[in-house]
C-alpha cells in the first residue's frame, strides 16, 4: 500500500470530537486542500485502513474513548504512513505533554483556540515537508534499482555504465543537498552552516589521515563519504516545533529536552530510509551515525546516549568539533558570533572532556584552515555550491 499519491491539492485528515472545531478548520483549509473531517475515531481509522490518500493528519488530543496519543501511536505503527506528518490540536500547554506527543511520533502542535495564520502556515509547511520526504524515499529506491540494472550490464557496456554512474551520482548528490536543506529552511539564520561544516570535516579528516590512530579508517573514500554525509547532521531539527527551534533567546530546561530529541529523530529518519533501501547503504549509515552522535562527548556527558570515548563513532567525533566551532563563531538572534581566537580557546579547553583529544589536537594544528573556510562560506556572501 502506498500513500505517495501527489495530487494538485493535498489530502488533509482531521479528527476532533468537537464539530465546531471541524467546521472552523474546514472553512479555513478547504480552498487550498482536500479536507476530510471526522468526529468519530472509528470512521477515521476506517478511512486510513481503506488506503486512501493522506498528506497530513490533524489530530485532537483530548477525546472520549481513544485519545489522540493512542491514535497517534496506532498511526505510527502503519508503515505506509511513516512519512505522513501528524499535528496535534490541543489546549494542553505543558512541556511534558509536548514531549509525550513527540515521543509517539507527532511532528508539531497547534494550540487552541486556533490562530488562522498559524494553522495555515503549519499545515502548508508540513504538507510540503511530508511530500518531499516521500519523494526522496521513492527516488532513493529508484536510484538503487538503476544502480543494480547498470551493474548487470557492466561486462558488455562498461564504458556506458561509467557515464550512467556519473549521472546517477549527480542526482544522488542533488537529493542529499535537498534533504539536508530541509532543516536549514526551518531557521533562516543558519545560512551557510551546512557548507561550512561540510568543508571543516573534510579538512580535519584529511589532517587526521596522517595520524597513525586514524590512517586505516580515513582513506580517500571514507573522507569523501564523510564530506557528503555531513550536511545531514541536523536533519532531525525538522521535527522540532517552531516555538522552540526559532525561539530568540535561551531555552528553558524543558524546551532544551525537546530540542535534544533532534539527534534521535534525525537518526530515525535516516534509518527509515535505510530500511527502505534494497541493500545496506554506506552513505546512509554514515549520515545516521553523525546525526545521532555529534552531540555525544568524549567524557560521556553528552546526549542522546551518553556514549564516551571510542564508543562514539569516528565521523560523529569529527563532526562534534566542526559543529561546535561553527556554532561559536556564528551570529544568531540570541547571541553574537565570537572571534576565531576565542572559539579556538574554548575548543582547546574541551580537549579530553568534550572532544576526542587526538582530534582536538589535530584541529588546533589546522585552525587557520577553519578560519579560511569560515570566510569563504560566510553568511553575508554565500559561496557557490561545488
Amino acid at each position: 500500500m502506498s500513500y505517495l499519491m501527489i495530487a494538485d491539492k493535498a489530502d488533509v485528515l482531521m479528527l476532533d470530537d468537537q464539530p465546531e472545531n471541524l467546521h472552523l478548520l474546514t472553512n479555513l483549509l478547504v480552498n487550498d486542500f482536500c479536507v476530510h473531517p471526522f468526529s468519530d475515531a472509528s470512521r477515521f481509522t476506517a478511512y486510513i485502513d481503506a488506503g486512501k490518500p493522506v498528506d497530513l493528519i490533524l489530530l485532537d488530543v483530548v477525546m472520549p474513548g481513544r485519545d489522540g496519543y493512542e491514535i497517534c501511536a496506532w498511526l505510527r505503527s502503519q508503515r505506509a504512513l511513516e512519512h505522513v506528518p501528524i499535528i496535534f490540536l490541543t489546549s494542553l500547554t505543558s512541556a511534558e505533554d509536548e514531549r509525550k506527543g513527540l515521543a509517539l511520533g507527532a511532528n508539531d502542535y497547534i494550540g487552541k483556540p486556533f490562530s488562522p495564520p498559524i494553522v495555515l502556515t503549519r499545515v502548508r509547511h508540513h504538507v510540503d515537508l511530508g511530500r518531499t520526504l516521500r519523494i526522496i524515499a521513492d527516488q532513493n529506491d529508484n536510484l538503487d534499482e538503476k544502480v543494480r540494472e547498470r551493474t548487470v550490464e557492466l561486462e558488455i557496456m562498461n564504458a556506458e555504465l561509467r557515464l550512467k554512474s556519473e549521472e546517477i551520482q549527480k542526482a544522488q548528490d542533488a537529493t542529499i543537498i535537498a534533504f539536508s536543506s530541509l532543516a536549514e529552511t526551518r531557521d533562516n539564520e543558519t545560512g551557510m552552516h551546512l557548507r561550512r561544516t561540510q568543508n571543516y570535516v573534510r579538512e580535519l579528516a584529511r589532517a587526521l589521515k596522517e595520524h597513525p590512530r586514524y590512517a586505516r579508517e580515513l582513506d580517500d573514500a571514507a573522507i569523501e563519504l564523510l564530506y557528503k554525509s555531513a550536511p545531514l547532521h541536523d536533519i532531525g531539527k525538522v521535527a522540532i516545533p517552531d516555538h522552540i527551534l526559532l525561539k530568540p533567546g535561551k531555552l528553558t530546561p524543558e524546551e532544551f529536552e525537546v530540542m535534544k530529541t533532534h539527534a534521535s529523530r534525525g537518526r530515525d529518519a535516516i534509518a527509515a530510509a535505510e530500511n527502505g533501501s534494497y541493500e545496506r547503504n554506506s552513505f546512509l549509515r554514515a549520515a545516521r551515525e553523525i546525526a545521532h552522535g555529534h552531540h555525544e562527548k568524549w567524557d560521556g556527558s553528552g546526549y542522546p546516549q551518553g556514549l564516551s570515548g571510542e564508543a562514539i563513532p569516528l565521523f560523529a567525533r569529527i563532526m562534534a568539533v566542526a559543529d561546535v566551532y561553527d556554532a561559536l563563531i556564528s551570529h544568531r538572534v540570541y547571541k553574537a558570533g565570537m572571534p576565531h581566537a576565542k572559539a579556538i580557546g574554548i575548543i582547546a579547553e574541551g580537549k579530553g572532556s568534550h572532544f576526542d583529544p587526538d582530534i582536538c589536537a589535530q584541529f588546533l594544528l589546522i585552525e587557520r584552515e577553519f578560519a579560511a573556510i569560515a570566510q569563504q562560506f560566510n553568511d553575508e556572501e554565500p559561496a557557490p555550491c561545488k
